[in-house]
């Protein structure tokens, strides 16, 4: 394209002039009524150039326009999934900075959607029992937002900790909370139980429930988290949350988002333990009980439904 400088005029300054006042960036209101590219709308120009990384200047060049549109859009204006050429722009960021800040991590935050990013999509829907394609769609979106008192105003670099789980906290959850858990197989059957014994010998008043099944819970429960060891088929929508027990360091963030996002009466959310081919040990038992304690007590921590 050829550059639009200082001195033009029309709808294509009007353009570039809404779009830089869409930023916050200031143009002199004189010279947006008349779509006239002044000295303000060349001043705007300079300043986004110096903040986005572009050569020095104050003129709108090929360069110059593409990083504008890009900044323009927000989470929401487009579906964004793999392709070739990667999707770019503010959106994919916003994108990419939520689900950090959710525990779901895409990597560094540049705008990009590439295989981390997808990765990532497809674990957070995979949470909410969607469809976990990896096209973020206006149901993705919608998932994403009804989370906005969790990931507004934290950064998206991370670590995002859940912080030490001293006794008392921790005693409060198991007290309070309204958990019940259960397991579809023996295996994740015998981590449930030593989780609940465990849970038991933290606090003396201890309400979390061991069940036989999801049909088996108490009216006083507020949420159910069922073991498995058993892989969920790609691309399924099951309506509960689906997590990975791979991550320890994220777990409690993804579990509360699972938690959060659940449509489930109670809510519910599922957990694959990986268990793989060799031999499956009381200590690989008792340290999965151990850890999933942990997340547990930290996910639900002045946690609100």
């Amino acid at each position: 394209m050829e550059a639009i400088r200082e001195g033009a005029a029309g709808a294509a300054v009007e353009d570039i002039q809404e779009r830089l006042g869409s930023l916050g960036y200031a143009i002199d209101e004189s010279e947006v009524e008349e779509h006239a590219f002044g000295r303000s709308t060349a001043t705007a120009v300079a300043r986004f150039r110096l903040d986005h990384g572009l050569p020095l200047g104050d003129e709108v060049d090929a360069a110059t326009w593409s990083v504008l549109v890009d900044e323009g859009y927000q989470l929401g204006d487009r579906t964004l999934y793999l392709r070739l050429p990667n999707f770019h722009g503010n959106d994919v960021r916003q994108l990419q900075e939520r689900l950090n800040v959710l525990g779901f991590s895409c990597g560094e935050v540049d705008g990009v959607y590439g295989v981390h990013t997808e990765a990532a999509v497809k674990l957070f829907q995979e949470s909410t029992g969607a469809l976990a394609d990896g096209m973020a769609f206006p149901d993705t979106f919608d998932a994403i937002e009804r989370l906005r008192h969790v990931w507004a105003g934290k950064p998206a670099d991370g670590p995002h900790p859940q912080g030490s789980m001293g006794f008392a906290r921790a005693a409060s959850v198991l007290e309070d909370a309204g958990l019940a858990i259960t397991a579809d197989d023996p295996i994740s059957r015998n981590v449930a139980g030593r989780i609940w014994n465990l849970a038991h010998a933290t606090v003396e008043d201890c309400a979390l429930e061991l069940v036989d099944s999801p049909s088996a819970t108490s009216a006083g429960t507020r949420v159910l988290i069922v073991l498995s060891t058993e892989r969920l088929p790609d691309n399924v929508a099951t309506g509960m949350g689906n997590l990975e027990l791979d991550d320890i360091d994220s777990l409690p963030l993804r579990l509360r988002t699972a938690i959060q996002s659940s449509g489930t009466e109670p809510r519910a959310v599922r957990i694959e333990l990986p268990v793989g081919a060799s031999p499956f040990t009381t200590g690989d038992a008792q340290t999965f009980a151990v850890l999933l304690l942990d997340a547990i007590c930290a996910a639900f921590d002045r946690l609100e439904l």
